[in-house]
C-alpha cells in the first residue's frame, strides 16, 4: 500500500511540477510580451506608394516576420510582438533636427526629426557649395518624431562624390541644418536610429546611441508587389530599434510605371500618312514612294496618302501616278477639296466665299466625278472629303462653311457622291461645324469619318462623334516649320504629338507634306529663316520622319490601341501607348522618354499571354529606328530603361 501511494504521489508531484513550469512561461511570457502598434506613410516626391510590401523582421529570430501593405494614400499599419519595453516619452514639444545616423556613412544614412505642431514637410540635402543635391517632398505630417533614409543619390538617381554634404528640415515656418559626410570608402550597414524611447531631456547626441533590447530591433524591407504604384526601388534598413507605438514614414525613389491591358479594347487603327499635293509642290519620285509606304529598314510604313481635289479637272491626271503606286503598296488614298469651283461660288472666286446654295448639287457631281476618274485609273478612293478647312481665313484657296450648310449639304446631297464621306476637317477642330450633322439621324448616317485638323487646338476626345459610331481621323498638322526637321527637339515633339491623337481615341494621323524640309522626308531644300542648320537632301528620311515611322512601320491598319496609363502621369518623363492586332495577337508597345537622363520603367501587363519575345526599335538623337537586342518576357512584370529623349517601339514575336 506504501508502494503505491508512493509511485501516486511521485506522479502527483511531477504533475504539479509540470502545470508550475507551464505557468511560469505562459506568465512570463504574458508580462515580457507586448504588441507595439507601427504605422507612417510611404511616399516619393509626395506622392503615395499604394500597395506596396512593408516588412518587419525580428533581429533575434529572423524568422519572425510581421507583413503589411500600405493602402491608397500610402499609409501603414503593422502590430509587432516585443519582449522589453522602456517607459516612453510624450509628444514632442519642440522642433528639431537630429544628427544622422550613421555618420560619415557610404550607403546609406537615416535623418531624424521630430516637429511640435502639424506642418508641410521637406528635408533637402545641399553639397558644400550650397546647390540643392536631393530634395525629399514630404509633405503634411502631424506631431510626431520621423525619419527620412538618404540613400546618397541626387534627384537624378545618380550616386554623389563623397565628401561634405548639409541637410536642411523645413516646416510651414521654422527650418534647420546640419552637417553630414558622405564617405565611399566607409563600411557597415545602416542603423536606423528612431528616437521614441528617449526622455524629454535627451539631448541630440543621445540619438546616436545604441539601445540593445533583445527582440526590440528588427530589420524593415520595403519591397513590391505585383500592383505596388508606382512601383519603387526596393530599400532595407536595418537594426531599426522599436520600443513603443511609434509612428516611422518612409520617402523612397520610385519608378514609372505603365499598367497595360491588352483585353481592353479603343479605336482601331486605320494608319498613318501624310499628303502628297501635286501643282503645289514637285511629284514624289519612284524612290520617294517606295520610302514613304515601304516597310524596311530605313522606311516610313505610310498606310494613308491625301490627295488634293483640284476645282479644274483637267489637272486630275496630275494625282494619278503617285496615288496608283501607293494603292498599290496597300496605302488608303483619301481626297480633300480647297475650294469648289469658282462658278459655283458666291464671290465667283477661288478663294473666300461660299458655296451657292443651288450649287449643293453640282458640287456633290464635282466630288463624284472625280472619285469615279480615280476609281477609273485604278485608284479608288477611301474617303471623299467636303472642305478643307472650312474655317480658315486665308488668301490661297478656300471655301467657307458652317454648322448648318455642312448639315444641309449631309443630309440632302452627300449620299448621291456614293464614297464615304468625311467631314468638316476645321482647321481646329471645331466640333459646332460638325455638331448639328452628327446630331440629325438623316445627315449623320450619310457621313463615315470626322475628320480634322489641330492648328492651334482640337487635340482632345470627341464623345459625339463615337457615340454615332463615327471613326475620328486627324487629317492635317504639321510642327515647326521654320526649322529643319532634323533638330531633334522638335522632332521629339512629333513623338508627343501622336501619343496624343492616339490617345484621344482617333483612328489615323496624317502629316502635312510627305516631301519637305519640315516634314518626314527631305526635299533638298533649307528654311530660309535657319538655312545653316542640318537639312536632309532630297529622298532622305529625317528625324521626324523616323519618328513617325516608329509607329506606322509597327501599328498596322487593323490593329487596336489598348487601355495603358503611367503612373504619375504628371512628374513622369515617361509616355506609353500600346496596340494589339486581333488577328495575330501582336503586341506593339510604343514608350517616350521626354527626360534628359536614362528612365526605368515598370511594365505591368495584364492580359497578354502570348507574349515571349520582343524586338526593341529606338530613334534617338543619335539612332534612327535602330533594331535592338531581342529580350525576353516572362511573368506579367517586367523593367525597361528608356533612353534619354527617345522613342522606342517594342515589338512582340
Amino acid at each position: 500500500m506504501r508502494k503505491i501511494i508512493t509511485n501516486f504521489s511521485r506522479k502527483n508531484n511531477r504533475f504539479i511540477f509540470l502545470l508550475f513550469c507551464l505557468f511560469q512561461i505562459l506568465f512570463l511570457n504574458q508580462n515580457n510580451a507586448q504588441t507595439i502598434s507601427v504605422s507612417g506613410k510611404i511616399t516619393s516626391s509626395r506622392i503615395p506608394i499604394k500597395y506596396a510590401t512593408v516588412t518587419f523582421i525580428d533581429n533575434a529570430d529572423t524568422t519572425i516576420k510581421f507583413s503589411t501593405l500600405t493602402t491608397t494614400d500610402g499609409t501603414y499599419q503593422i502590430n509587432l510582438s516585443v519582449t522589453s519595453v522602456e517607459p516612453g516619452n510624450n509628444l514632442p514639444t519642440k522642433f528639431e533636427l537630429e544628427q544622422n545616423y550613421p555618420n560619415p556613412f557610404s550607403s546609406s544614412t537615416a535623418i531624424p526629426y521630430q516637429i511640435k505642431k502639424e506642418s508641410d514637410v521637406e528635408v533637402t540635402i545641399y553639397n558644400i557649395l550650397g546647390r540643392v543635391v536631393k530634395k525629399f517632398n514630404v509633405g503634411q505630417q502631424s506631431v510626431g518624431l520621423y525619419n527620412v533614409l538618404w540613400d546618397g543619390r541626387n534627384n537624378f538617381g545618380q550616386k554623389v562624390a563623397s565628401g561634405v554634404y548639409f541637410y536642411k528640415l523645413s516646416t510651414d515656418n521654422e527650418s534647420q541644418v546640419k552637417k553630414m559626410i558622405f564617405s565611399q570608402n566607409v563600411n557597415g550597414f545602416t542603423t536606423f536610429p528612431h528616437f521614441n524611447y528617449l526622455t524629454k531631456n535627451s539631448s541630440s547626441t543621445e540619438v546616436n546611441k545604441t539601445h540593445d533590447f533583445q527582440g526590440n530591433t528588427f530589420t524593415i524591407r520595403l519591397e513590391n508587389t505585383s500592383t505596388t504604384l508606382p512601383a519603387i526601388v526596393p530599400q532595407e534598413l536595418q537594426n531599426v530599434v522599436i520600443q513603443k507605438d511609434t509612428t516611422i514614414s518612409f520617402s523612397v525613389d520610385y519608378l514609372p510605371t505603365a499598367s497595360i491591358d491588352f483585353d481592353s479594347l479603343h479605336q482601331i487603327i486605320r494608319g498613318f500618312g501624310a499628303a502628297n499635293i501635286v501643282g503645289w509642290r514637285p511629284d514624289m519620285t519612284d524612290s520617294e514612294i517606295q520610302t514613304a509606304f515601304g516597310t524596311g529598314d530605313g522606311q516610313l510604313g505610310f498606310t494613308i496618302l491625301r490627295l488634293r481635289i483640284q476645282p479644274d479637272s483637267t489637272q486630275w491626271n496630275t494625282n494619278v501616278t503617285t496615288a496608283l503606286k501607293a494603292y498599290n503598296m496597300g496605302a488608303k488614298i483619301i481626297a480633300s477639296p480647297w475650294t469648289p469651283p469658282a462658278f459655283m461660288k458666291t464671290n465667283n472666286d477661288l478663294v473666300g466665299g461660299e458655296l451657292i446654295d443651288s450649287s449643293y448639287a453640282d458640287y456633290a457631281s464635282h466630288l463624284k466625278a472625280f472619285a469615279d476618274y480615280m476609281a477609273a485609273h485604278g485608284v479608288p478612293l477611301y474617303a471623299v472629303s467636303l472642305q478643307n478647312e472650312p474655317d480658315a481665313n486665308v488668301t490661297y484657296e478656300s471655301c467657307d462653311w458652317n454648322g448648318t450648310q455642312f448639315l444641309n449639304f449631309c443630309k440632302n446631297y452627300a449620299q448621291s457622291i456614293g464614297y464615304r464621306i468625311m467631314m468638316p476637317e476645321s482647321q481646329n477642330f471645331v466640333k459646332a461645324l460638325s455638331d448639328p450633322t452628327l446630331n440629325d439621324s438623316i445627315a449623320e448616317a450619310h457621313v463615315s469619318i470626322i475628320g480634322g485638323h489641330i492648328y492651334g487646338g482640337g487635340l482632345a476626345k470627341y464623345p459625339l462623334a463615337e457615340s454615332k459610331g463615327k471613326e475620328v481621323w486627324m487629317t492635317e498638322h504639321l510642327t515647326e516649320s521654320s526649322h529643319s526637321a532634323n533638330v531633334w527637339s522638335l522632332a521629339l515633339d512629333v513623338a508627343n504629338e501622336m501619343q496624343g491623337v492616339l490617345l484621344a481615341d482617333m483612328n489615323a494621323y496624317v502629316w502635312w507634306y510627305i516631301v519637305r524640309y519640315y516634314g518626314p522626308i527631305g526635299d533638298g531644300e533649307s528654311s530660309t529663316t535657319f538655312p545653316n542648320e542640318q537639312f536632309s537632301a532630297k529622298g532622305e528620311v529625317t528625324k521626324k520622319g523616323f519618328v513617325m515611322s516608329q509607329f506606322a512601320r509597327f501599328i498596322r491598319p487593323g490593329f487596336y490601341r489598348v487601355e495603358s496609363s503611367v503612373y504619375p502621369s504628371v512628374s513622369s518623363n515617361a509616355k506609353v501607348t500600346a496596340y494589339k492586332d486581333p488577328s495575330s495577337s501582336k503586341i506593339v508597345i510604343v514608350a517616350i522618354n521626354t527626360g534628359t537622363t536614362e528612365a526605368e520603367v515598370v511594365f505591368r501587363i495584364q492580359n497578354g499571354a502570348t507574349m515571349t519575345t520582343f524586338t526593341p526599335y529606338t530613334t534617338s538623337e543619335t539612332k534612327n529606328c535602330e533594331k535592338g537586342d531581342d529580350f525576353d518576357v516572362t511573368g506579367d512584370n517586367f523593367t525597361l530603361t528608356l533612353e534619354p529623349e527617345s522613342i522606342t517601339t517594342f515589338v512582340s514575336n
